[in-house]
């Protein structure tokens, strides 16, 4: 058999030898790129993923905040809403309780009528005595006591003998409060100190 015939078997392992030397061309081992990181560079690492945890947990809390925040303002006025629903009502019927007290009070003498219409007047007035405190309006009567501008509205100051300066003496109408907030001011007059008298000058 001449060099140059080959038996099927050297055609099969020179081809593989050529395939394997073909994939390791185009396919370079790699070991060589890749990069070792340094202590300090895994350290850096770490510390930044912490902070960006850190930073998530911050906005996660404060998100966390403002959604209890925001629950309790809804909360707070739901029950404003449902608290001061009658503001408009009780500042419309107000006038029509004091011109019934008004009534009452000018309904004088001792004929049938007018007893009937004194009964009848005091019946209706603890009616609505019964509504508003069903409906927690409470009244301000505020004669002797200090005046408070925040509930007080002062009609008159006048000077009154014995009677503390800036105390109310006089409550031209009482005023009302629903639910502990302002309805109505009261109308009052308010005591006022005594003028000093002006002093003589001297005569030689």
């Amino acid at each position: 058999m001449s060099i140059d015939q080959e038996t099927p078997e050297s055609k099969v392992e020179t081809e593989f030898e050529n395939t394997a030397f073909n994939e390791e061309e185009e396919h370079p081992h790699t070991e060589v790129g890749e990069h070792e990181y340094t202590i300090e560079e895994l350290k850096k690492e770490l510390e930044d993923a912490k902070q960006k945890a850190n930073d998530n947990w911050d906005k996660a809390v404060r998100s966390q905040a403002e959604m209890e925040n925001l629950k309790r303002r809804t909360q707070k006025d739901l029950e404003d809403a449902h608290k001061f629903a009658l503001t408009s009502f009780g500042k419309g019927i107000l006038p029509v309780f004091d011109s019934l007290v008004l009534g009452l009070q000018a309904a004088t003498g001792d004929s049938e009528d007018v007893k009937k219409f004194r009964e009848g007047s005091e019946l209706t007035i603890k009616q609505f005595e019964t509504l508003f405190e069903k409906f927690n309006i409470v009244a301000i009567d505020p004669m002797g006591q200090p005046f408070n501008a925040e509930q007080h509205q002062a009609m008159l100051m006048q000077e009154v003998e014995g009677a503390e300066p800036n105390s109310v003496v006089n409550v031209f109408q009482k005023g009302y409060t629903l639910n502990g907030r302002l309805l109505r001011p009261a109308m009052v007059v308010v005591a006022k100190a005594a003028e000093k008298p002006a002093q003589l000058d001297e005569q030689a």
